[in-house]
């Protein structure tokens, strides 16, 4: 691919590629710090030499425009280096959940066609199970931290560090179109093939760019801006770890990744690093507040934001009262993938902390440039009066176009020009979108829908909960009937019955939280609740086991 010639006159077409959003960071912050764990601390000016190293690398090794490169890695400097140069140089990048069954990572790496692997050394054992049913794959990079690469039967190209070393430290990344396919990644059902989405640079640029106007332009909770310090606890193979890191370091502030997510290490590295923003799952975040250290230290400059599954209002309040300012986001892996904040508006910032967990956990307003409506069966909108539930559609400029090589289940994603989410809503009069359940998810009793999720927040409310989750289970008379699995804190261990939390729900409907037929007939206590490798309720493990 040569070098365009402009005639004079000749207006250049500016193309939305991600290799535009390193223009503004290497003028404004090129000194900006990014960190890696307790390991490396380098600056934007590195991390810019070291992408045109990886691309001048990967190139010797044959990489060219079109093809795939997957990556198998913790959250480090390395997979930040990769979101930048494999599509910059026109390949795509395959963002591997290492978390899939051998059968999955067969599958979604002969799927996609990955040709050249980056790997973590420790994801090798994973890698060599597999390695003799994949098709495709040419080449293998293992990424190490001390260079130590464990024996394995597959063969290795190069290490990752020598690899850069060895390239040139300068790279032509082209202009190409900017609807140029950028990345791919899997979604992680629990039932069936994982399901291939894709995005394009013009997309991810558009997604950056919403991103940054809407966590960062409004005054209200949370605002995400140059002076703030960026950690991750979203594994980046998930949904471009939504997509913060390109917005990140376009805004150009201090990075810092924390590897394998490790309590101890994430705390020392939130108060030893000052991180101020992160963003994470219920799991996670559930995880670190009930940890005994998290008591002990100050965590009262960190905004996190809460995506991938609902946020309960019991484990909200628990980290507001440690400090932390929390709030929620809602996307999918087919949407880039956030779509909806819940920003507090301007005159919502006196309210009471009580009255803004109303909002705080919802779903949210949508971010700039995307749509948000609600559709009936029948394929008709909705009112907007907080009442109302339909399903979730969308229009963004960053929305999946398709499954990847699968156009039957891209007819039930796309219909009638808007994205279907399969997420039950309602919308209030100011614009909060809340999600009430996933379509699968409904508990159906009677003729009456039950929300898995208003249960799950309930429940949470009760002192002696730590975790719970709501399923249906088959009724010979209702057709189903709700069932409650909760996990107990150890305080409250053999103190608080089933019969104790029952009751606690009726009282919760005697207050008109929910309705007499929506209480559950009975709450089974575990230790563990299961959950699916991105740490969602892992619900299909649940209505097998208590059905």
């Amino acid at each position: 691919m040569g070098k365009k010639v402009y005639q004079p006159g000749e207006a250049y077409q500016y193309p939305l590629l991600i290799k535009k959003l390193l223009v503004n960071p290497m003028i404004n912050t090129p000194n900006q710090e990014i960190v890696y764990r307790d390991k490396l601390r380098y600056t934007y000016k590195d991390m810019y030499a070291r992408v045109h190293r990886l691309a001048s690398g990967l190139a010797k090794l044959g990489v060219k425009h079109g093809d795939t490169v997957c990556i198998f890695e913790f959250d480090s400097h390395r997979y930040l280096e990769c979101f930048f140069a494999v599509p910059m140089m026109g390949a795509i990048m395959h963002t591997m959940n290492w978390r899939l069954s051998p059968e999955q990572i067969i599958y979604t790496m002969n799927h996609a066609e990955d040709d050249v692997v980056l790997i973590n050394a420790e994801f090798l054992p994973l890698l060599e199970a597999v390695w003799d049913h994949l098709k495709t794959v040419k080449k293998v990079v293992v990424l190490t931290d001390d260079k130590t690469i464990p024996e394995t039967k597959i063969p290795i190209d190069i290490e990752y560090e020598d690899m850069l070393k060895d390239a040139s430290p300068e790279f032509d990344f082209q202009d190409f179109d900017e609807n140029t396919q950028a990345t791919i990644f899997y979604t992680t059902g629990t039932t069936g093939l994982p399901k291939g989405v894709y995005f394009s640079h013009r997309q991810l640029v558009l997604h950056s760019l919403s991103e940054a106007i809407t966590m960062g332009s409004y005054e209200s909770i949370g605002r995400f801006r140059s002076n703030d310090i960026y950690m991750p606890l979203t594994p980046m193979f998930h949904a471009h770890a939504w997509g913060v890191p390109w917005t990140a370091t376009l805004l150009g502030v201090k990075q810092v990744y924390p590897g394998k997510y490790e309590p101890e290490m994430l705390l020392k590295l939130i108060l030893g690093e000052k991180v101020t923003f992160s963003h994470c799952v219920p799991t996670i975040i559930h995880m670190l507040v009930t940890s005994p250290v998290a008591k002990q230290v100050d965590l009262s400059n960190w905004k996190v934001i809460i995506g991938g599954a609902a946020l309960p209002r019991g484990l909200a309040k628990a980290a507001m009262d440690l400090g932390i300012e929390i709030y929620v986001a809602y996307g999918m892996s087919e949407t880039c993938p956030a779509v909806t904040i819940a920003n507090l508006k301007q005159h919502m910032l006196d309210w009471d902390d009580e009255k803004k967990l109303d909002v705080l956990i919802k779903a949210g307003v949508p971010f700039a440039l995307c749509e948000v409506e609600l559709m009936d069966p029948m394929g008709q909108f909705l009112p907007h009066d907080g009442e109302t539930t339909g399903e979730l559609v969308l229009r963004t400029p960053a929305l999946t176009m398709s499954y990847f090589k699968d156009a039957e289940q891209t007819k039930a994603l796309w219909r009638d020009g808007w994205l279907h989410t399969g997420d039950v809503a309602f919308i209030d009069e100011e614009g909060y979108v809340q999600i009430t359940d996933r379509l699968k998810d409904v508990i159906k009793t009677g003729g009456e829908w039950i929300s898995s999720l208003d249960l799950e927040n309930l429940t949470s409310q009760h002192e002696a909960v730590s975790e719970s989750a709501a399923i249906g289970v088959p009724d010979e008379k209702w057709g189903e009937r709700p069932v409650v699995i909760a996990v107990l804190k150890p305080e409250y261990k053999g103190k608080v019955s089933s019969d104790d939390l029952v009751q606690f729900m009726k009282k919760c409907s005697d207050e008109g939280k929910i309705p007499k037929y929506g209480i559950p007939d009975r709450f089974e206590f575990v230790d563990e609740i299961p959950k699916t490798s991105v740490g969602k309720i892992n619900k299909i493990a649940l209505r097998e086991k208590f059905k």
